[in-house]
């Protein structure tokens, strides 16, 4: 640990948060949905292996070397990039010959006079929805326009970082026989499907097919698009998207889907739709109740950036007008104007499909049954899967139209799921730590050195909750990157007399959305804590006007049965995967993880009441004359239960080093709590507590 000597004299500690390659490794699977999956493709040492920046490109990564291929071995790096055979002929004629395309067509046509000119009407239908839904790769445009896309984001960004473990780990999975790989992303702006594709491609997973969400587009880019490797819905599904086509249109899109895998080329499917985070979108649960092999690997991805590209990211916004290819290369030339940092792309440990279904389905089946006639079959050793259960879930003749009951509940969860893991997986960024510090704890303005000690404050309880980070450095270089990404919204005053700088952010709407934007990255992060601390606010409030002025938050003992409670609420408020949080765990188990998480932090201390023992403190008491156990009853009965278990009560503590913590933690997540109305009353109150 060294020190940094300010200008006023004060000496700050440079902290480097990682020394050497060695990062915390995020992105482990569920071990209660997949534990078969837990220990596959995983090896403790992958975390050991660091990181690569995947739009460098040197001579190392050709077969060439010298003076000038080093000034154009980006071309030749592309060129070399193996593109697997693609036949285009062949994918309409297997389509065509779909026993489940076959039966809708054989079904609509019944009846009607000239089998052979209704074949033919039938056969032409079936091509004119496919080259709605894709286009074959062109490999020459494929090649130029990665080439391009490399030169584009080493203008707009300083790297783009990948886990070479995590990165290994995939690999090894595309290695799996017979079994193909589905990327499911989280989604932060309209060049995501770009960045994850050139990725794939660069590292030899192939091409993917990036499914595209419910964004209009024009014909023209939606040719380019399909040439690259983007897929749609049809066209007739992107109007109905309530009302799903039960006939032809499913049929074909759910054999497209299941050819493509069946090919073992990879599938990208994102989750949400920007800007609205951790809400499972439409077009994906269309996607996924479309995934219908016998087993796919199913890998979470995590993006995070610095600064989210914000000329594509408004041109990418759902509005009347379709996205054209003018408006796409006029976002990128703007956005050529300024530097947006840094990016992190990681990839959680995969998955099985199958798995996946048939522990959810068991678990499904078993909900609503009495216990007995749910031991028994353990007991005796004949539980078994139905058959019809144990069968993957997949779209039979009428696909896309209409899932049953159960199909959906599964399809929901293994979305929410999946999109709880990428989030888990995504780094915390540098200018996500800074406008969270300016706006739930610094709003009137800071000095840099203040701003400096938060920040490696901030940063510690990152990672001492096994997060990661995108970034390491000098902590005074790490403010100041960020700084210099959200200068637009702040305002530096250079103080002579002290020699310090004091930080300011806007008090304009448009500065605190941004600053709330980049400051939610880390809402997952705390999201138990925070949760918590909302609770406990409420608490206060409700027990502080009853008390007085002269007894403070911190005189108060709350009791576990009221934290519980309160806690529950405030969960069946809000959606899990708006905080981050796992679909599978019961609420009960959350709530009580959670007061355990605010022990460990520090905001709560276990308080004994003076009225209260515990049950088995055989200490004497006054009152006994002899034997202190004397008069207690030892004999086995069933009366157990008659005399109580002393209440468990907590103190609201101040962690050392982190003054004002819970009031940070109730402002992180008071955003989330006032887009529901229902959660309005843990807000609406006169002040908020200090600790």
């Amino acid at each position: 640990m060294k020190t940094w000597v300010c200008d006023s004299g004060q000496k700050l500690e440079i902290f480097i948060p990682f020394l050497g390659k060695y990062r915390p490794f995020l992105g482990r699977c569920c071990q209660t949905c997949t534990p078969k999956s837990w220990d596959g493709f995983y090896h403790k040492q992958l975390s050991s292996l660091g990181f690569r920046d995947a739009i460098r490109v040197t001579e190392e990564d050709t077969r060439y070397r010298g003076w000038l291929v080093r000034r154009v071995c980006g071309f030749l790096a592309v060129w070399d990039w193996k593109v697997p055979a693609d036949t285009p002929g062949d994918l309409p004629a297997r389509i065509c010959r779909s026993k489940r395309v076959r039966d809708v067509a054989t079904g609509r046509s019944r009846g009607s006079g000239g089998d052979g000119e209704s074949h033919q009407r039938w056969k032409e239908k079936i091509l004119k929805i496919l080259a709605e839904i894709q286009a074959p790769l062109s490999l020459l445009m494929l090649r130029l326009s990665n080439w391009a896309l490399l030169k584009l984001l080493n203008r707009l960004f300083l790297s783009v970082q990948l886990h070479r473990g995590q990165l290994e780990m995939v690999l090894r999975a595309a290695r799996t026989p017979g079994v193909p790989l589905v990327f499911l992303s989280t989604h932060k702006s309209q060049l995501d499907g770009l960045l994850l594709s050139f990725l794939l491609f660069s590292q030899g997973l192939g091409v993917p097919r990036v499914t595209v969400g419910d964004q209009v587009c024009s014909p023209r880019l939606r040719a380019l698009l399909g040439r690259l490797g983007g897929i749609f819905l049809p066209l007739r599904m992107e109007q109905m998207p309530s009302n799903r086509d039960e006939g032809l249109l499913g049929a074909v899109l759910a054999t497209y889907v299941e050819e493509v895998l069946r090919s073992r080329q990879p599938l990208l499917i994102f989750l949400e739709e920007p800007p609205v985070a951790l809400r499972l979108s439409a077009p994906a649960r269309e996607w996924l109740a479309l995934v219908a092999v016998p087993d796919v690997l199913l890998v979470p991805v995590g993006i995070a950036y610095d600064v989210v590209p914000g000329g594509l990211h408004r041109e990418g916004a759902h509005g009347a007008r379709p996205l054209g290819l003018g408006a796409c290369l006029w976002a990128a030339c703007r956005a050529l104007r300024r530097n947006l940092g840094c990016v992190r792309v990681d990839f959680a440990q995969p998955f099985s499909l199958q798995e996946f279904a048939a522990k959810n389905l068991v678990r499904q089946s078993c909900e609503g049954k009495p216990l007995e006639e749910l031991l028994l079959p353990t007991i005796l050793g004949t539980c078994q899967l139905d058959d019809q259960k144990a069968e993957i879930w997949g779209p039979g003749p009428a696909t896309a139209t209409g899932l049953e009951a159960e199909e959906e509940m599964l399809v929901t969860k293994l979305g929410l799921h999946s999109l709880s893991d990428g989030v888990a997986c995504s780094a915390v960024m540098a200018v996500g730590i800074t406008s969270a510090l300016l706006l739930h704890k610094h709003r009137e303005g800071v000095f840099l050195s203040r701003l400096m000690l938060d920040f490696a404050w901030l940063l510690e309880e990152i990672l001492l909750r096994q997060h990661d980070v995108g970034f390491s450095g000098q902590l005074r270089a790490l403010v100041q990157h960020s700084l210099v990404l959200l200068g637009a919204r702040l305002t530096l005053y250079r103080l002579s007399p002290i020699g310090d700088v004091l930080v300011v952010p806007e008090a304009s709407a448009e500065a605190l959305r941004e600053l709330g934007y980049h400051s939610a990255a880390i809402l997952p992060v705390f999201a138990s804590e925070a949760v918590g601390a909302c609770a406990i606010r409420a608490l206060l409030m409700e027990m502080l006007p009853f008390l007085g002025a002269t007894v403070g938050p911190s005189a108060i003992v709350l009791s576990q049965d009221e934290l519980h409670r309160k806690t529950l609420e405030l969960l069946r408020l809000l959606p899990p995967n708006l905080l981050g949080l796992q679909p599978c765990q019961p609420l009960d188990c959350r709530s009580q993880d959670i007061v355990d998480k605010l022990l460990l932090c520090g905001l709560l201390e276990t308080e004994e009441p003076e009225s209260e023992r515990w049950v088995c403190d055989l200490a004497p008491r006054p009152f006994c004359k002899g034997r202190p156990w004397a008069g207690m009853d030892f004999t086995d009965s069933d009366s157990d239960g008659e005399e109580e278990v002393p209440k468990r009560c907590f103190k609201l503590s101040e962690p050392q080093g982190s003054p004002g913590f819970l009031l940070f933690l109730c402002r992180l997540l008071s955003p989330v709590l006032r887009t529901y109305a229902r959660a309005v009353a843990f807000l609406d109150r006169p002040s908020w507590p200090q600790p």
